[in-house]
C-alpha cells in the first residue's frame, strides 16, 4: 500500500513538473528575425489601393518614389513605372533582397539634377504569374497579363498624371521589369506605344510564351519612337541569351531604330535582385539619354 502510495505521489510530481517546464516554455516569446526598412524618406505608399477589375481580388498597394526636390520645386518628371514594388525599395518587404531604386535615383539625382517619378504596383503573390503574363503556358497557366497592362495604362496612369506633377507623354514614360516583370513590360511597351515610349526588358522570361510573343512582336514591332534596353545574365538559364538577341534582331528587322535598342549580355549575371539592382543605373541612362 506504502509503495503504491509513494508511485502516486512521485508520478504527480514529475507531471507538475514537466507542467511548469512546458508553461515556462509557451511564456517565452519565440524569436523573429525582422527586416529593417531601408527605404528613402522620399519613398511611401499610396492611401489608395486597386483592386484590378477582372484580374483578381487582391487589392495591390502601390509604392511611390519623388524626387528630393519635389516639393521645393514646380517641376513636372518623367515617370517610371515598375512591378514587384515590394523588391524595388525597401529590403524589409523584399523576398531576397532590394533593387534600390531609391538610392541609385537620389544619387543620379544629386550627380545630374536629373529627377524621376517611380510608381511601383506589388505584385499579387501567388497571383503573379497571372498578372505578369500576356499568354498562358501549358504547365505554369497564367495569361492575364493583358488586364494588368490595361489597368497600368488606362486607371493607374491617369491617377497618377491627376495627383502628380508628371510630363504625361510617351517619350517621358518608362515601363520597367525583370524575369515575367521584363515580360510584362516589354508587351505593355509595344501594345502601348503611344502610352509607355521607354521599355526596360531585364531578364525576360521569354520562354513562357515564345510563340505567341514572338507573333505579337512581329505584329507590334516597328515602333520609330520607341525605346528599348534589353539586358541577360550568362548565368541565368541556357535559352535566355539567344532568346533576348533573337528578340532584339526580330524588332530590327521589322525596322525598330538600331540605335534605339541597346542589348547587354553579362556573363556572370545571374537572376537576381543584386543583378538587376547593380545594372539598373544603366538602364535609366540609356532610355534617358542621360550622359
Amino acid at each position: 500500500m506504502k509503495i503504491t502510495v509513494i508511485l502516486i505521489l512521485a508520478f504527480l510530481i514529475v507531471l507538475i513538473s514537466c507542467k511548469k517546464k512546458v508553461e515556462k516554455k509557451e511564456d517565452v516569446p519565440a524569436k523573429t528575425e525582422q527586416k529593417v526598412s531601408t527605404k528613402s524618406e522620399n519613398v511611401s505608399i499610396l492611401e489608395k489601393e486597386f483592386v484590378i477589375d477582372g484580374l483578381n481580388d487582391i487589392s495591390h498597394k502601390v509604392w511611390l518614389y519623388l524626387p528630393p526636390n519635389y516639393d521645393s520645386s514646380e517641376e513636372k518628371y518623367p515617370v517610371i513605372y515598375m512591378h514587384d514594388a515590394q523588391n524595388l525599395f525597401d529590403d524589409a518587404t523584399s523576398f531576397v533582397g532590394e533593387w534600390d531604386v531609391d538610392g541609385t535615383l537620389n544619387a543620379l539625382y544629386e550627380k545630374t539634377g536629373k529627377g524621376f517619378i517611380v510608381v511601383g504596383v506589388e505584385n499579387g503573390g501567388e497571383k503573379r504569374i497571372e498578372e505578369y503574363t500576356p499568354y498562358k503556358n501549358e504547365k505554369y497557366g497564367g495569361g492575364k497579363g493583358a488586364i494588368y497592362i490595361d489597368f497600368l495604362a488606362n486607371e493607374l496612369k491617369p491617377y497618377i498624371d491627376k495627383n502628380y506633377r508628371t510630363e504625361t507623354n510617351s517619350e517621358n514614360t518608362a515601363i520597367i521589369g525583370s524575369s515575367l516583370g521584363g515580360l510584362i513590360s516589354f508587351y505593355g511597351g509595344l501594345k502601348y506605344p503611344t502610352v509607355f515610349g521607354k521599355i526596360g526588358a531585364l531578364s525576360t522570361s521569354f520562354w513562357f510564351s515564345s510563340d505567341k510573343i514572338n507573333d505579337f512582336a512581329t505584329k507590334n514591332g516597328n515602333q520609330q519612337n520607341s525605346k528599348i534596353y534589353f539586358l541577360v545574365g550568362g548565368k541565368e538559364g541556357d535559352s535566355m541569351i539567344p532568346d533576348t538577341e533573337n528578340m532584339a534582331k526580330l524588332l530590327t528587322d521589322l525596322g525598330f531604330p538600331k540605335d534605339h535598342i541597346k542589348t547587354k549580355i553579362v556573363e556572370e549575371g545571374k537572376h537576381t535582385e543584386s543583378f538587376w539592382e547593380v545594372e539598373f543605373l544603366e538602364v535609366i541612362e540609356f532610355l534617358y539619354n542621360i550622359k
